[in-house]
């Protein structure tokens, strides 16, 4: 049963809205314009895009990132898909998080490709003397990713550290993800809310900024704005995947979609209700995961929508 204080929480719908729903480059909804995924109202394939097959995933630090920071984040890049080579993490593992997608979603195509794998190459650029400022428009964070040199079908993920304020951040989104018209590119923006925002995008590593004051989790990292950064990334990671151009697996206008993974606001395990992230395990040290990664790590994942049955489906 979840604990009282949490149950005081479920008042929190209109948070957790604001903390999942990003889109490909667009506004959050509000409230009442948010309707999930139903029977009458389902999350489809629109014949478009997917991505399939290896795709290399580059990096751009914008600001200054700890090599701690920089870690966290590369390790669960590198986690989302299994090593064979490598010892595999403990269930439930980032991997097994990863391959819902493809179970859920790629594996559904009539033409069904070769399964999906994401690696991070060795392209990574640090920017740590904030070339564009420490504000950017939506416009310098594709120059950004231009920086990677990406081509069609591969992914640039540009990271801002947590001293950079970003157009709309905080006020509309934590995140982003777009594909390049010209070039097929993909873009992932993600950014560090610790200092601005983190009761909107680290939530439940914060206080939640409507509503009861509940108590937050503890993150697993130990650091609630890269943890809260690696919910962000991989709910952008499952759009990308399942929606690279706007014309994939969506729900809802094509201009603010609901994606395979923002369709689960606010679902972290089992039990799970609005203001109460599910009934999570915890380590040694109280801190909540969902997800084993490489070398021990452990991250918070958010659910994956299952299209065939309305539902989410979480790790725990």
């Amino acid at each position: 049963m979840a604990p009282l204080n949490y149950v005081k929480c479920s008042l929190l719908v209109l948070f957790l809205v604001n903390l999942i729903h990003f889109g490909l480059a667009s506004r959050i909804r509000k409230l009442d314009e948010y309707i999930f995924p139903t029977q009458e109202n389902p999350l489809l394939y629109h014949n478009g895009e997917v991505l399939q097959g290896k795709i290399p995933v580059s990096i751009v630090w914008y600001g200054t990132f700890t090599p701690t920071q920089k870690y966290i984040l590369t390790n669960f890049i590198e986690s989302l898909t299994h090593d064979e080579n490598q010892q595999q993490p403990p269930c439930p593992s980032v991997s097994q998080w990863f391959d819902k997608i493809n179970q859920l979603y790629l594996s559904q195509l009539e033409k069904n490709g070769p399964t999906t794998h994401v690696h991070l190459d060795d392209k990574q650029i640090v920017d740590e003397n904030y070339s564009k400022g420490k504000y950017l428009k939506e416009d310098q964070i594709s120059e950004l990713a231009a920086l990677a040199e990406r081509q069609k079908g591969e992914i640039a993920i540009v990271f801002t550290a947590e001293d950079v304020a970003v157009e709309g951040f905080c006020m509309d989104s934590c995140a982003l993800h777009k594909s390049d018209p010209n070039t097929g590119a993909l873009l992932i923006w993600v950014g560090n809310a610790a200092t601005q925002c983190p009761g909107q995008c680290s939530w439940p590593f914060h206080q939640p900024i409507y509503g009861p004051m509940c108590p937050p989790l503890t993150a697993p990292n130990g650091d609630i704005g890269i943890d809260g950064m690696v919910i962000n990334l991989a709910h952008m990671v499952a759009g990308t995947i399942t929606n690279p151009s706007g014309n994939g697996f969506y729900q809802g206008a094509v201009e603010m979609p609901l994606e395979a993974s923002t369709a689960c606001p606010g679902v972290y395990a089992n039990g799970h209700f609005p203001g109460y992230a599910g009934n999570l395990p915890t380590d040694s040290s109280g801190a909540s995961y969902n997800a084993n990664g490489a070398n021990g790590q452990k991250y918070l994942l958010p659910a994956i929508f299952d299209p065939s049955t309305c539902s989410c489906t979480t790790m725990v």
